[in-house]
């Protein structure tokens, strides 16, 4: 599978040019990668304040945005944005997907310094998703922390962990850190999708995005606060392989998750 990595700055509190920067982006990578993945809170920025900038989920502007855009360019698309549905505020993460209806998983570890849990809603579903027969698991930024959350079942495996980001600079070595763990052990590709520049509260962000092959080796190769898009390959073939010949998942403690 080939994924596209965006990353690049995010216009604070600006909804319609972040969805403009979106398109051009994808555009330009059009029919050259299966996924496309972006920052945290694409289309306003972690400006969690801001209730009213939040999409209408399935049928504001950017859900629909994000929907031709899948279609148009035959790519799926994840990442998060502020979304609002049933009246409630999520950090909502989503794939849309081309021709096909989207999917969502919403935020479950809300950073409160960072005052989402003041006004969003934490989400109690894990979810692992399908496209072209790779398995799928999401994180977003602040979940990354937390291991027993995204530690595989060896009952149903994922393939890929994504996590999509607005970490800062001022904290970027445990970002360095815990998502090539989060891949090693749970037996996976990790990629990692963070915005550069800085934003609306003048938090500078140098962006560490990542993608870890079997061997943790970082196949993307991001330089410090570089704007761009790399397209890494992915072989399932080869991460099942390696999983026959080292099965740890096999020995996997069983667990069960109560929250």
């Amino acid at each position: 599978m080939k994924i596209a990595l965006l990353q690049y700055p995010i216009e604070w509190a600006n909804p319609q040019a972040n969805i403009g920067l979106l398109d051009e982006r994808l555009r330009a990578i059009a029919g050259r990668a299966d996924m496309a993945v972006v920052p945290e809170m694409f289309s306003t920025g972690f400006c969690t304040d801001r209730p009213g900038l939040a999409d209408e989920w399935g049928s504001g502007e950017a859900s629909r945005a994000l929907q031709h855009m899948a279609d148009s360019y035959n790519i799926a698309i994840v990442g998060s944005m502020m979304a609002t549905e049933h009246g409630k505020l999520y950090n909502r993460g989503f794939m849309f997907r081309p021709n096909d209806t989207p999917l969502h998983y919403d935020k479950h570890h809300l950073y409160k310094s960072g005052g989402e849990a003041d006004f969003f809603t934490p989400g109690n579903q894990r979810a692992v998703w399908e496209f072209r027969g790779v398995k799928i698991r999401l994180a977003v930024c602040y979940d990354l922390r937390f291991p027993v959350w995204l530690r595989q079942d060896k009952h149903d495996m994922y393939d890929i962990l994504i996590c999509v980001a607005c970490w800062p600079s001022i904290r970027i070595q445990y970002w360095d850190a815990l998502l090539p763990a989060r891949g090693a052990e749970n037996h996976c590709y990790a990629i990692g999708v963070n915005m550069v520049g800085t934003d609306g509260m003048q938090l500078d962000y140098n962006g560490h995005s990542a993608a870890y092959d079997t061997w943790l080796k970082d196949v993307a190769g991001f330089e410090d606060y570089e704007e761009g898009t790399r397209i890494v390959e992915l072989s399932i073939e080869k991460l099942r392989h390696f999983r026959e010949v080292l099965p740890q998942w096999q020995e996997a403690d069983e667990y069960k998750l109560a929250y």
